[in-house]
């Protein structure tokens, strides 16, 4: 069914560019000629201006809260009138708002070519078998893929992220940038400073975008397939000695595809510093 103001608009276009008459122009469309002379006289302007303080102040709700709002204070408007404004001026279908990071927080994914360029960094999720979850940090060089750090707790706040990410420099050294998704332990003030303090780099992935991660994305693959997926852990303890040979032999042993098949440390060695690192 055409609308009232499309056919109005048919009948402007008619009557710029042909001479025949008004009565035979909105024929054409199904309108008398009465109806084109017809100015309505009703002023939606109240409603309008209701509709866009409701809009402002919630956002996310949609005609039938609104309706009930202007209800409860006091106004009378007939439903129709006012579902009528409501989709002329475009509410139906209003453009969500997509969170996005800050293009200066953005790198494109790419394999660095030297050593602790790049850090990747992700959380993983599973249960014990008593029932309890329990939460994974996964920590990889995006150079050589090497296995840094893949430790399981019960909880995993941002200061106890950041107390490893100090163990992990104080052995491998400091990386100019880590590579992370928006979960609530990244985007903290308490891990903001800390990186400022050390003069390293974030860099976020945007939401619902992990491949922008994807290195580590990867490895948490082949992690959960060999790791997650094969055994049942009765405490976090277990799990971490469990991790640790995987991460053991997957850094010296596991024939990488991207790497040329080549071990993370057969692709790329590093030097240790001279420390002990404890989990």
């Amino acid at each position: 069914m055409v609308k009232p103001s499309v056919k109005r608009e048919v009948v402007e276009y008619l009557k710029a560019t042909y001479t025949a008459g008004i009565g035979r122009m909105s024929s054409i469309v199904g309108w008398s000629r009465s109806t084109w002379y017809y100015e309505s006289k009703i002023d939606d302007t109240q409603i309008i201006e209701k509709f866009t303080a409701l809009v402002e102040t919630h956002s996310n709700r949609g005609f039938e809260n609104y309706y009930n709002r202007i209800r409860r204070e006091g106004y009378k408007w007939a439903w129709s009138r006012m579902l009528r404004v409501y989709r002329e001026m475009g509410l139906v279908r209003r453009p969500k708002v997509r969170k996005r990071i800050p293009e200066e927080l953005r790198k494109p994914l790419y394999q660095p070519d030297h050593l602790n360029e790049v850090w990747s960094m992700d959380f993983m999720s599973d249960n014990l078998d008593d029932g309890r979850p329990f939460r994974v940090l996964n920590v990889i060089d995006d150079c050589n893929r090497e296995c840094l750090l893949s430790e399981g707790s019960i909880s995993y706040p941002s200061q106890r992220v950041i107390r490893r990410l100090e163990e992990l420099i104080e052995y491998y050294g400091t990386p100019k940038c880590i590579r992370t998704d928006n979960g609530p332990e990244f985007r903290s003030h308490e891990y903001k400073d800390w990186c400022k303090k050390n003069d390293i780099e974030r860099v976020y992935s945007e939401p619902g975008k992990p491949m922008q991660n994807g290195y580590v994305e990867r490895f948490n693959r082949t992690f959960r397939e060999d790791v997650l997926d094969a055994y049942l852990f009765s405490s976090t303890n277990q799990f971490n000695v469990i991790a640790q040979k995987w991460a053991d032999d997957y850094n010296d042993s596991h024939p990488h595809k991207s790497l040329g098949k080549m071990s993370p440390r057969d692709f790329r060695k590093r030097e240790f510093n001279n420390c002990i690192f404890k989990l």
